[in-house]
């Protein structure tokens, strides 16, 4: 029933094809009603969680596809490929994307260890160490949460006076659910690579150093290479280059000139910018700009 309600939200107040911001800091809601394939985008670290439909995204070569039974969950700013093969107008797309917070977030995940250290019975775990994104199941903390967040909607007061409040318990429920340990491991004090990746996003066209980024996460470059793989799956040379060319695809799909997108994300050379385009995606930049036909906002 709570997922049934949370679909009629969304379908209530997504009326456009794409994102639609829900009034709520952080919250958008979204519809698709036409197959869009896998293209390149960078999720910041955020939940996407569909209600009606499935949706798809590929990292790194692996491919998750989730729906009601499955939200994603994305901690640090990934570069991947997403789309929604199977929305069409008679089996729309209904979803949320959710910003997280890394302030909020890394603040509860830190209360979270001090509570587990001084409990005899832990309520948090210890998982493997985290990799990209994960899926997680919609137990009931969660969508309860959810529900009551989205519920805010319907009236402007509420989501001034209760907004931070539900998405504090949203927040909460997630760190508690089958993604928690995950994303307790990115927010919380001392991952560092989790700031590396943060740093990059907020200055990716500056000129990048791995010995710098080492150096300012307080390891040697050997380790820093082997944690930042471990959390990532990518190399760091790798993962600064799908970062660059997914936010480079993202500004020409969206009317950018190629050119301008290149110095966006920190290129400085145009031939060298198309090349490595070309051998990423399979097209030289012009291709990409000329088959890309994508509606606005798509999540």
């Amino acid at each position: 029933m709570s997922k049934q309600a949370i679909k009629d939200i969304i379908a209530a107040n997504a009326a456009r094809e794409g994102l639609t911001e829900s009034g709520i800091k952080g919250v958008q809601l979204f519809r698709a009603t036409q197959a869009i394939p896998c293209v390149p985008v960078v999720y910041d670290p955020c939940i996407v969680a569909i209600v009606s439909g499935e949706k798809e995204a590929i990292f790194d070569g692996q491919r998750y596809v989730y729906d009601d039974s499955k939200y994603l969950c994305c901690p640090m700013s990934m570069p991947v490929m997403a789309g929604t093969p199977a929305a069409a107008p008679d089996t729309p797309l209904y979803g949320v994307l959710i910003a997280l917070d890394p302030r909020v977030m890394s603040a509860l995940a830190m209360d979270m260890q001090m509570e587990a250290s001084a409990s005899p019975d832990p309520m948090v775990k210890t998982d493997p160490p985290a990799q990209g994104i994960r899926l997680a199941r919609w137990d009931d903390g969660f969508t309860n949460a959810l529900l009551r967040l989205l519920q805010l909607a319907k009236n402007r007061a509420d989501m001034a006076i209760l907004g931070e409040a539900r998405l504090r318990e949203l927040y909460y429920a997630i760190l508690k659910g089958e993604a928690g340990g995950f994303a307790r491991q990115a927010f919380g004090a001392g991952n560092a690579i989790a700031r590396s990746i943060a740093d990059l996003s907020s200055n990716l066209a500056a000129p990048v150093s791995i010995d710098e980024m080492a150096g300012r996460a307080g390891m040697s470059r050997a380790v820093f290479h082997r944690k930042f793989k471990q959390v990532t799956t990518m190399a760091p040379i790798q993962f600064v280059k799908s970062m660059r060319l997914n936010n480079a695809a993202m500004k020409i799909a969206g009317g950018l000139a190629v050119t301008e997108a290149a110095m966006d994300v920190g290129y400085l050379s145009a031939s060298q910018f198309s090349r490595e385009f070309k051998r990423h995606y399979g097209q030289s930049p012009r291709q990409w700009a000329e088959a890309q036909q994508l509606p606005l906002g798509v999540a």
